[in-house]
């Protein structure tokens, strides 16, 4: 079957989240069950970097209309990647930008005509380089593909039997824009409706995927349970569950040929579940590298990796900081965001150099190397709709202590003393008392070697790879087909 992915990321071209972890993991997977895969994705300046100088250029020009011009883009060969090919539209007035999405805080004010175009181009450039039986679609970026197919496409013979799919990874980004909009894209205004694209005045991307998708996935079980609730979904819940039938959770995978301890170039040492011996190098190097005091065996170093926003329970640290300076523990910290958090951490490494260490930014061999060398991983997420630091932390024998919400419920079962199973330390609450108990339960276990490396091994020995999940998703293109044909 052949299935096209269209989304705004894609590792190793272009990252903010972890969308572009899924969209550069999965296809490879879907393609050793013996699918054909295409991925579409805009050229940034940020794709340029990993492509070759002298791109080839498949489509020269594809006309994309609207209101009061027309907008041209080209269809750039990416290549061959483990069986996947990728193409880039390429419009540089759009997409030639420092940011994917907007200067940091803040979005382009085009970006409604932007991620239009890409839909548009996504479309037309298939007719040229192969119609596919699926799109999946990935978040609001792409998700005006199927409200073009249904509509502007809706009599065109060649797409009579492509099915869609569209992956919600988080329904707090939806696509908002002004009404005018409809408009300027050139939809007839009976599509700017409750019961399709207008969502409290707005013309709302996201919410036009969902109502014309064949069928709608999100990235745990759970968090398809909790969208449906108004407390997560983010005053979509009547649609999401409106379309119940349609809705599955799939959990994400992960890529363990990059986050295997055994294995990670990036790390100082490497180990095993057999030989744990390389775990406390890393402990001690990364120690080092923050310019934290030498810690003794009885002191755990909890790590923090995360974009800095309140979803991710950033509101509640700081009320706990005074009480967890009085615990025996040091904490490491790596990640960007909104400004009140990074100053929080950075003055709390100020004013505790020797045990706070905080590195504003992204650096992925970073990443690795904290999730190699702490002892605890701290997620405190307001709401996750999956969550993947959770899974390379029990992969790397770093506990989580976790908030129980979408994936990170989904992954993570709470260590009991009395049977000795679980992975991690979970807090159902939403208020730092509660985080607070569970880094205490972590703490307590953490005094006892034996208990915790039994703890580490539990997680160590737990397998979240993306052939499941592709084997799923395999099944689901299977259903849509079905249904179109």
């Amino acid at each position: 079957m052949h299935i096209v992915f269209a989304a705004s990321e894609c590792v190793p071209f272009a990252k903010t989240g972890g969308l572009a972890d899924v969209v550069g993991a999965l296809p490879p997977e879907l393609v050793r069950l013996g699918h054909k895969l295409t991925v579409y994705l805009p050229l940034y300046p940020q794709a340029r970097r990993h492509l070759p100088a002298n791109l080839s250029t498949v489509v020269p020009s594809i006309t994309i209309p609207f209101e009061y011009y027309n907008r041209f883009a080209a269809v750039i060969d990416g290549g061959q990647r483990a069986g996947v090919q990728y193409y880039f539209i390429d419009c540089p007035e759009l997409f030639d930008r420092p940011e994917l999405y907007g200067p940091k805080g803040g979005e382009y004010e085009d970006n409604s005509e932007r991620f239009a175009l890409f839909c548009r181009a996504v479309i037309e450039a298939s007719k040229i380089l192969g119609v596919p039986q699926i799109y999946h679609l990935h978040d609001w970026q792409s998700a005006l593909i199927p409200v073009y197919l249904r509509n502007t496409y809706g009599n065109d013979p060649v797409f009579q039997h492509t099915s869609c799919i569209l992956t919600v990874h988080n329904a707090g980004y939806q696509g908002w824009f002004p009404p005018r909009t409809t408009q300027h894209l050139l939809f007839p205004w009976d599509l700017f409706t409750m019961d399709k694209l207008e969502q409290y005045d707005t013309f709302n991307f996201l919410k036009g995927g969902l109502v014309y998708s064949d069928l709608v996935t999100t990235v745990s079980r759970k968090y398809a349970e909790e969208i449906r609730t108004p407390e997560f979904g983010c005053k979509l819940d009547d649609i999401f569950t409106r379309r119940g039938s349609d809705l599955r959770g799939i959990l994400n995978g992960v890529d363990y040929s990059e986050w295997n301890p055994a294995t990670d170039k990036n790390l100082p040492a490497n180990f095993t579940p057999q030989d744990l011996t390389g775990k406390d190098i890393c402990r001690n190097e990364l120690v080092a590298e923050f310019n934290l005091k030498p810690l003794e065996n009885s002191t755990p170093l909890i790590a923090i990796v995360s974009r800095f926003a309140e979803q991710k329970g950033f509101d509640f640290i700081a009320p706990i900081a005074s009480a967890l300076d009085q615990r025996n523990l040091a904490l490491v910290v790596l990640g960007s965001g909104e400004g009140s958090y990074e100053r929080f951490f950075r003055n709390w490494a100020l004013a505790q150099p020797d045990r706070v260490g905080i590195h504003i930014g992204y650096n992925d061999a970073l990443a690795h190397r904290i999730e190699a060398g702490a002892d605890i991983f701290l997620m405190p997420s307001r709401y996750e709709p999956c969550g993947l630091n959770q899974i390379y932390s029990l992969k790397y024998g770093t506990v989580p202590v976790v908030r129980a919400t979408g994936g990170l419920d989904d992954t993570i079962e709470e260590w009991d003393p009395a049977t000795k199973k679980g992975t991690g330390f979970k807090f159902h609450g939403y208020n730092p008392s509660d985080l607070l108990a569970a880094i205490d339960r972590a703490l307590a276990a953490y005094a006892s070697p034996d208990v915790w490396q039994h703890l580490m091994l539990n997680g160590m020995s737990k397998e979240y790879s993306w052939t499941r999940s592709a084997r799923e998703y395999s099944a689901l293109y299977e259903e849509a087909a079905a249904r179109r044909a």
